[in-house]
């Protein structure tokens, strides 16, 4: 007979941690938007999704834009929030950029449908979260290349065009997803190990 403190934490746990219905609601939009492309995607799908009516969705969500606008904002100030905690650090060149890489691989693992509405559908959302979003990805790019040129001045980075490498290391991370969705089985510590490893060891001086 299992014991009342085990049951009641069950209950506990089942009720209390479980997701609220509107995340529920914004992961299985993202899921969708992922699978089917943003304009592909209507409140009634989301709603059959769901198996509940298309009106109780605007309970909790105003409209398939505001969704948009969530999954992708989350996930950009998720890059954003690393980025500014790490380009202060004392760290090299070569510990922030490997940071930033397996800070891109862990967002890859947790929000893969998420990357994809980011990546394919950021054009889609309104111009005052689309003017949003777009700032927060320059911020991010300007970080992101200072860090590099700052490696270059130590010594620590290649000294090639700045361009060029912040092409190719974001090009490569952004679109990790793609691969990632197919092979979801992949062991989480040796991807990030190898990821950085394989993107840092062509600019290593």
């Amino acid at each position: 007979m299992p014991c009342f403190f085990s049951v009641f934490l069950n209950a506990y746990f089942t009720f209390f941690m479980r997701p609220s219905r509107k995340t529920q609601i914004i992961q299985t939009a993202a899921s969708l938007f992922c699978d089917k492309g943003y304009n592909a995607v209507s409140m009634r799908n989301l709603a059959d999704e769901l198996g509940i009516r298309a009106a109780s969705l605007y309970n909790h969500i105003s409209s398939k834009e505001e969704i948009l606008a969530h999954v992708i904002l989350e996930v950009a100030k998720s890059f954003s929030r690393h980025i500014n905690q790490t380009f202060p650090k004392e760290d090299s060149a070569l510990q922030k950029l490997e940071n930033i890489i397996v800070m891109h691989v862990e967002i890859t693992i947790q929000k893969t449908d998420a990357l994809a509405c980011m990546n394919n559908d950021w054009m889609h959302l309104d111009s005052i979260h689309r003017n949003r979003y777009i700032q927060m990805r320059e911020d991010y790019e300007d970080k992101f290349r200072a860090i590099i040129l700052n490696g270059m001045e130590k010594g620590e980075i290649e000294k090639r065009d700045p361009e060029i490498i912040v092409f190719s290391l974001l090009s490569t991370l952004r679109t990790l997803y793609l691969w990632y969705a197919k092979n979801r089985d992949f062991d989480e510590n040796i991807l990030k190990e190898e990821v950085a490893e394989t993107l840092l060891s062509g600019i290593v001086k």
